[in-house]
């Protein structure tokens, strides 16, 4: 089967080397290389749990994405569903209270992301984990350690690799496949409903994923560029041929040097591109900076783990959030979204997942 990147013959993905080799930047296109598309790899990295009889599941999840995709699988089923990491905080430095150890406590199964991103809520887990429970890394299981990118805000001698599958729909389905089998066998008695909402999952996925190859087809190449606060595109960019040129969030979460802020208008300004993306979780006075200095638009309302709306919204859920953000780039970039604006992005059932706000 062809990759989106395939079906949209483009050429051979360049990265650019943004400020020479310093934190904010890819130092070497060899961590950005890798397929079009994910490869599901299910290790013991996402173990089965043996069934549960008489009670409903248990499920407690992490960010609020992945806690979608679970309630996605899990409508109607009956299935106790607990998020964790509170909409609007940073994942990266989200230190779980004392509290959160008796939700852990009652969980037949906790899905995180993995990939280092929620450390302090794994070692929490796996300290208060009852017999029988389990823990599934969604992005540790899914993507080989050789296709990890390690980049801008995630260096590799920090040995943390970029986190953020779930903003490539291709991957955020295998995370979907991997929480069906997780629940089907979990609780089998309700496993055809967990195999139905799937498959009415995945059908929406597919469509997100042709919506986004219109999309990006109508900007042109020069266009499909990205220079954002936070690096949470990259596997995104990888598979539709977008280029990441930058991110300004470093790896130790302080603020570039004014002389990188000086590099990064300057790229701007031989680049082209017309706007950049801040978070409208984490607002950032230096990307206002490089935009107003370099001439061009500064958006600053994208969001990565941050759902739309409040919980009970129509569009609170990850199918909208992708949908958003992708809206939004392809517009600030000259493009017509208009294939991912027609996308029907409800639930595939009523969504009764606890979010912390």
């Amino acid at each position: 089967m062809l990759s989106p990147f395939d079906r949209l013959k483009s050429a051979s993905l360049t990265f650019f080397l943004v400020v020479g080799c310093v934190n904010i930047v890819a130092c070497s296109s060899e961590d950005q290389a890798g397929g079009g598309s994910s490869v599901r790899n299910p290790t013991s990295s996402c173990p089965i749990r043996t069934a549960v009889t008489g009670r409903p599941l248990v499920i407690v999840a992490t960010v609020a994405p992945i806690t979608s995709l679970v309630a996605n699988i899990a409508a109607g089923s009956g299935t106790v569903i607990q998020g964790i990491v509170p909409e609007g905080t940073n994942s990266h430095t989200y230190e779980p209270p004392p509290s959160v150890a008796a939700t852990l406590e009652d969980a037949d199964i906790v899905f995180i992301n993995g990939l280092n991103l929620e450390e302090p809520t794994k070692a929490l887990a796996k300290a208060n984990a009852q017999d029988g429970s389990v823990m599934c890394e969604l992005g540790t299981a899914t993507l080989p350690a050789d296709e990890w990118i390690f980049d801008f805000s995630f260096p590799r001698e920090g040995g943390k690799p970029n986190p953020h599958l779930w903003t490539n729909p291709l991957m955020a389905k295998d995370y979907a496949g991997l929480i069906r089998d997780s629940l089907v066998a979990a609780d089998p008695i309700h496993s055809e409903i967990y195999e139905s909402n799937y498959q009415a999952l995945a059908i929406k996925i597919d469509a997100l994923d042709q919506a986004i190859i219109t999309a990006t087809s109508t900007i042109e190449r020069s266009q499909r560029q990205l220079l954002t606060y936070h690096d949470a595109y990259a596997y995104f960019a990888r598979t539709y041929g977008w280029t990441v040129i930058g991110a300004i969030q470093l790896s130790s979460f302080e603020e570039p040097t004014p002389r990188e802020v000086a590099d990064l208008i300057d790229q701007v300004k031989d680049v082209g591109v017309p706007a950049i993306f801040g978070s409208e979780v984490f607002p950032s006075s230096v990307l206002e900076q490089i935009g107003s200095e370099a001439g061009v638009r500064y958006v600053d309302v994208l969001r990565d783990d941050d759902l739309i709306g409040a919980p009970g919204d129509p569009e609170h859920s990850w199918l909208a959030l992708m949908r958003f953000d992708y809206v939004t780039m392809v517009e600030a970039l000259g493009g017509d979204a208009s294939a991912l604006k027609a996308l029907e992005v409800s639930d595939v059932g009523l969504d009764t997942a606890d979010y912390p706000q």
